[in-house]
């Protein structure tokens, strides 16, 4: 597979990350791009492999006016980006078991008798657990894939901004998707940086670990 990196160097794709809040807005990400950047992204890890993540890219005119008024004070964001990427949890992942673990199986990454058991014991689990657990589990997936998104940016020379700002009890609805199905996780600004973001501080590991 062919990668588009502009930058392979991790340790500066981790240290130079900054939350970009202003992008050029000349810049558009070409829908092949894209597509690319979020296809690496999605090998982040899952729960029993179900990839609950899914993803609405705003990137026209429209699809950004009615995103605005959702988004209260990210509005620059909005304005400037190539795209603003909502993030959504789906509360029927194991839909797509068989579709996972049938292709598992054609690739040879998986006998045939495994996809069995797996499925046999993960949709009914999974079918079986309350709203919260499954809004926890797919929140947590989620997050791995939305980091790991913003890291692929950078090495393909764009900025992002993770974004938690915003009335999550109308975006689901607002892009035409089911609200009691699709939990929204986070939105992500991506584009070419206009202006540098802020260098940030972070705790130390003494203050935020234990060791026993």
């Amino acid at each position: 597979m062919t990668h588009n990196f502009v930058n392979n160097d991790f340790y500066n794709i981790l240290d130079g990350r900054r939350s970009i809040r202003v992008y050029d807005e000349t810049v558009k990400i070409p829908k092949e791009e894209m597509s690319a950047m979020i296809k690496e992204a999605a090998k982040a890890p899952s729960s029993v492999n179900m990839q609950p993540w899914r993803m609405v890219v705003v990137e026209s005119d429209e699809a950004k006016a009615t995103l605005k008024p959702l988004i209260r004070f990210n509005t620059r964001q909005n304005d400037t980006s190539s795209a603003m990427i909502l993030i959504f949890g789906d509360l029927e992942c194991y839909k797509y078991g068989e579709m996972i673990y049938d292709q598992a199986v054609s690739e040879g990454l998986m006998p045939k008798e495994v996809r069995d058991q797996q499925l046999e014991t993960i949709v009914p689990l999974y079918e079986s657990l309350p709203t919260n657990a499954m809004n926890d589990l797919v929140k947590v997936d989620s997050s791995l894939l939305a980091m790991q998104l913003m890291l692929v940016a950078r090495a393909y020379g764009y900025d992002t901004n993770p974004i938690g700002g915003f009335e999550a009890d109308q975006l689901a609805e607002a892009f035409d998707l089911d609200p009691k199905r699709y939990v929204p996780v986070t939105i992500l600004s991506i584009g070419k940086a206009k202006e540098s973001g802020y260098e940030s501080v972070r705790l130390a590991p003494e203050v935020i670990t234990e060791w026993k």
